[in-house]
C-alpha cells in the first residue's frame, strides 16, 4: 500500500522520490548536523542514546544502521555497545564523507560505510543481529519495501531499533509543534543552507508520516513481533522496538 508520505517530493513532481532525497541530502550534508542540533535542542542526542540503550539487554554483534546520514547513531553504537562490526549505509555519498571524518577525528575503525539502496539492500539474508535507523525512514521511496528489507537482513531473534520524528497529540505540543514545523525551522534551514525546499520538506514529511499505533501496525504486517513504541518529547519523537 501507499502512504501520504511517499508521495512528498523535496523539489518537483517530476522524477523519482529516492533521486530527489539522494540530491537533497548531498545539498545539505555540509551544514545538516548544525542544522540538526540547533533545532531539537541536542535533544536528538538524548533520543538516541536511549534507542541504542534499549538493544544493550541482545548484546548484538554485528549491526547495520540503515539512513546513517552523517553517523551520528553508529558512531555512538560504537561507545555504548561496542559490537564486532557496524555497517552505516545511505544514498547520499555527501552525508557518508561528513561521517567518515567524524570517525577519523575520533579513531573509529570499526563503523563501514556503504552507499546502498535502503528499499533493495545488496546483503544476504540473516546478516546482522540488530538493525537501527535515526530520523531517516519517512524519506524512503516505498516504506514497506524498505522495512521488509530490515526485516530479511536480520538474524531470527534479531531486533530493529527506530527513531523518528513525529506529530505530537498532547496539548501542548499538539499546538505548538505545527507552528514551530512549519514556520520556525525552514526559517532556521535558511540560515544554515540556500536549499530552502529542503527544509521545507522535512517538516512536510514528519506530518506525513504514519506513527505510533499506525507505525506499529505497519510493522507487525511486515512480520515483526513484540512490536512497542515510546513517544519521547511530548511526541515529538517516537522510538520503535521489534523482533523479528
Amino acid at each position: 500500500m501507499g502512504y501520504k508520505h511517499e508521495e512528498l517530493k523535496p523539489y518537483h513532481e517530476e522524477g523519482e522520490k529516492r533521486s530527489q532525497i539522494e540530491e537533497m541530502f548531498n545539498n545539505i550534508a555540509p551544514e545538516y548536523d548544525k542544522y540538526n542540533y540547533f533545532v531539537s535542542m541536542h535533544l536528538d542526542k538524548i533520543w538516541r542514546k536511549r534507542a541504542i540503550l534499549s538493544l544493550k539487554p541482545f548484546a548484538p554483534r554485528k549491526m547495520l544502521d540503515i539512513a546513517t546520514g552523517t553517523g551520528d547513531l553508529a558512531i555512538l553504537i560504537d561507545k555504548l555497545l561496542s559490537p564486532e562490526s557496524i555497517i552505516g549505509c545511505d544514498i547520499s555519498e555527501g552525508m557518508m564523507q561528513v561521517a567518515k571524518k567524524k570517525c577519523e577525528k575520533r579513531g573509529i575503525t570499526t563503523i563501514r560505510f556503504e552507499k546502498e539502496d535502503c528499499t533493495a539492500l545488496s546483503y544476504p539474508d540473516a546478516s546482522f543481529d540488530a538493525v537501527t535507523s535515526s530520523f531517516g525512514i519517512r524519506n524512503f521511496q516505498n516504506l514497506d519495501k524498505a522495512l521488509g528489507e530490515m526485516y530479511r537482513v536480520l538474524q531470527q531473534g534479531g531486533h530493529l531499533a527506530l527513531l523518528e520524528l513525529s506529530s505530537p497529540s498532547r496539548f501542548p505540543m499538539k499546538q505548538l509543534f505545527p507552528i514551530y514545523a512549519k514556520y520556525i525551522m525552514p526559517q532556521l534551514g535558511h540560515l544554515f543552507t540556500n536549499d530552502r525546499k529542503a527544509y521545507q520538506y522535512l517538516p512536510d514529511s514528519i506530518a506525513a508520516f504514519p506513527q505510533g499505533d499506525t507505525m506499529k501496525s505497519i510493522l507487525e504486517n511486515i512480520g515483526f513481533k513484540n512490536v512497542t513504541f515510546r513517544r519521547f518529547a511530548g511526541g515529538v519523537c517516537t522510538f520503535y522496538l521489534a523482533e523479528k
